[in-house]
């Protein structure tokens, strides 16, 4: 199971992605990051990511490609971004303004 919060921040525009992200999932998401109007600090909070395939990675590096940063504290996470090498970002302090969630 996938779920996708998207939080629009003064100062960051955050995708928190929990579970498994996996093929179809990843592809959605992909096209609705590609619907969004964003502001310029662009953050993907993996946390609490428990897999990635292919399919997923493929999104992730088009996604670090397009400009996010990644965010994601555990062992797992962390050695996907090093080998995908996606560039790292730290959490905004100020609490989300919006909040609009996706699951699937």
């Amino acid at each position: 199971m996938l779920r996708v919060e998207m939080h629009d921040c003064i100062n960051a525009f955050i995708i928190r992605i929990d579970g498994r992200f996996t093929g179809d999932c990843a592809a959605q998401l992909r096209m609705l990051v590609t619907l969004c109007n964003t502001p310029m600090r662009l953050l993907i909070d993996l946390t609490e990511v428990t897999s990635i395939d292919s399919g997923g990675e493929a999104v992730l590096f088009w996604l670090g490609h397009v400009g996010y940063h990644f965010i994601g504290e555990s062992p797992y996470v962390a050695e996907v971004c090093r080998r995908l090498r996606l560039p790292a970002g730290r959490k905004p302090s100020r609490v989300p303004a919006r909040t609009q969630s996706y699951r699937r």
